[in-house]
Protein backbone atom coordinates (compact mmCIF):
# COMPACT_ATOMS: atom_id res chain seq x y z
CA UNK A 1 0.00 0.00 0.00
CA UNK A 2 1.37 3.17 -0.96
CA UNK A 3 -0.19 6.52 0.78
CA UNK A 4 0.13 9.33 -2.07
CA UNK A 5 -1.39 12.24 -0.51
CA UNK A 6 -2.09 13.70 2.86
CA UNK A 7 -5.35 15.46 3.68
CA UNK A 8 -5.33 17.16 7.14
CA UNK A 9 -9.15 18.10 7.59
CA UNK A 10 -10.03 20.89 9.91
CA UNK A 11 -13.81 20.87 10.98
CA UNK A 12 -15.18 24.48 11.42
CA UNK A 13 -18.75 25.34 12.45
CA UNK A 14 -19.15 29.22 10.29
CA UNK A 15 -17.79 27.64 6.65
CA UNK A 16 -17.68 31.40 5.23
CA UNK A 17 -16.05 33.37 7.93
CA UNK A 18 -13.45 29.79 8.29
CA UNK A 19 -13.23 30.08 4.29
CA UNK A 20 -12.27 33.60 4.33
CA UNK A 21 -9.90 33.33 7.02
CA UNK A 22 -7.92 30.45 5.65
CA UNK A 23 -7.51 32.31 2.86
CA UNK A 24 -5.68 35.19 4.84
CA UNK A 25 -3.71 32.24 6.70
CA UNK A 26 -2.23 30.76 3.66
CA UNK A 27 -2.51 34.16 1.14
CA UNK A 28 -4.47 33.42 -1.38
CA UNK A 29 -7.73 31.46 -2.36
CA UNK A 30 -8.17 27.96 -2.37
CA UNK A 31 -7.54 25.19 -4.87
CA UNK A 32 -10.16 23.33 -5.31
CA UNK A 33 -14.04 23.41 -3.65
CA UNK A 34 -14.95 20.11 -4.60
CA UNK A 35 -18.43 20.51 -2.50
CA UNK A 36 -19.62 24.07 -2.42
CA UNK A 37 -20.58 25.52 1.19
CA UNK A 38 -19.11 22.29 2.52
CA UNK A 39 -15.49 21.44 2.09
CA UNK A 40 -12.62 23.49 0.30
CA UNK A 41 -9.00 22.50 0.05
CA UNK A 42 -5.74 24.43 -0.49
CA UNK A 43 -2.78 22.12 -1.76
CA UNK A 44 0.45 23.37 0.37
CA UNK A 45 3.08 20.60 -0.95
CA UNK A 46 3.68 18.17 -3.86
CA UNK A 47 1.24 15.73 -1.78
CA UNK A 48 -0.17 17.52 1.60
CA UNK A 49 -3.28 19.29 1.42
CA UNK A 50 -5.58 21.00 3.82
CA UNK A 51 -9.31 20.65 3.80
CA UNK A 52 -11.31 22.89 5.95
CA UNK A 53 -15.34 21.25 6.25
CA UNK A 54 -18.57 22.35 7.60
CA UNK A 55 -19.08 20.31 11.09
CA UNK A 56 -20.38 22.25 14.28
CA UNK A 57 -19.85 18.91 16.72
CA UNK A 58 -16.17 18.65 16.31
CA UNK A 59 -15.25 22.26 15.24
CA UNK A 60 -12.74 24.17 17.54
CA UNK A 61 -11.01 20.77 18.20
CA UNK A 62 -8.33 20.44 15.39
CA UNK A 63 -4.69 20.39 16.01
CA UNK A 64 -2.61 21.31 12.68
CA UNK A 65 1.35 21.84 12.82
CA UNK A 66 3.18 23.28 9.90
CA UNK A 67 7.31 23.25 9.52
CA UNK A 68 8.34 26.28 7.81
CA UNK A 69 11.55 27.25 6.03
CA UNK A 70 11.62 30.90 7.83
CA UNK A 71 9.27 31.28 11.09
CA UNK A 72 10.17 34.64 11.58
CA UNK A 73 9.03 35.66 7.80
CA UNK A 74 6.23 33.50 7.73
CA UNK A 75 5.22 35.02 11.05
CA UNK A 76 5.09 38.81 9.64
CA UNK A 77 3.88 38.11 6.44
CA UNK A 78 0.94 36.26 8.33
CA UNK A 79 0.57 39.33 10.44
CA UNK A 80 0.70 42.27 7.45
CA UNK A 81 -2.42 39.75 6.01
CA UNK A 82 -4.33 41.13 9.38
CA UNK A 83 -4.25 37.48 11.46
CA UNK A 84 -2.75 38.06 15.16
CA UNK A 85 -0.41 35.00 15.44
CA UNK A 86 1.26 34.43 18.87
CA UNK A 87 5.11 34.94 19.48
CA UNK A 88 7.63 33.43 18.40
CA UNK A 89 8.70 30.90 21.59
CA UNK A 90 11.95 29.02 21.62
CA UNK A 91 11.07 25.55 23.23
CA UNK A 92 13.81 23.10 22.75
CA UNK A 93 17.13 22.51 21.29
CA UNK A 94 16.49 26.07 18.67
CA UNK A 95 13.49 24.95 17.96
CA UNK A 96 10.63 28.05 17.86
CA UNK A 97 6.59 27.85 17.96
CA UNK A 98 4.01 30.33 16.48
CA UNK A 99 0.32 29.00 16.83
CA UNK A 100 -2.62 31.05 16.00
CA UNK A 101 -5.98 30.09 16.93
CA UNK A 102 -9.06 30.22 13.82
CA UNK A 103 -12.41 31.93 14.45
CA UNK A 104 -14.09 28.24 15.81
CA UNK A 105 -10.40 27.68 18.26
CA UNK A 106 -8.54 25.48 15.99
CA UNK A 107 -5.03 25.37 16.64
CA UNK A 108 -2.67 26.17 13.81
CA UNK A 109 1.37 26.16 15.10
CA UNK A 110 4.06 27.25 12.89
CA UNK A 111 7.71 25.48 13.57
CA UNK A 112 11.04 26.70 12.65
CA UNK A 113 14.22 24.99 12.47
CA UNK A 114 12.57 21.98 12.70
CA UNK A 115 14.31 18.74 11.82
CA UNK A 116 13.89 14.98 12.77
CA UNK A 117 16.74 12.76 13.57
CA UNK A 118 15.80 9.09 13.49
Amino acid sequence: MAIEHVLAVIPVADFDAAHAWYELLFGRPADNLPMVGLLVEWRLTETGWVQITRDAERAGSALLNFAVDDLDRHVAEISQRGLAPGAIETVSKGVQLSAIRDPDGNTITFIGHFRIDY
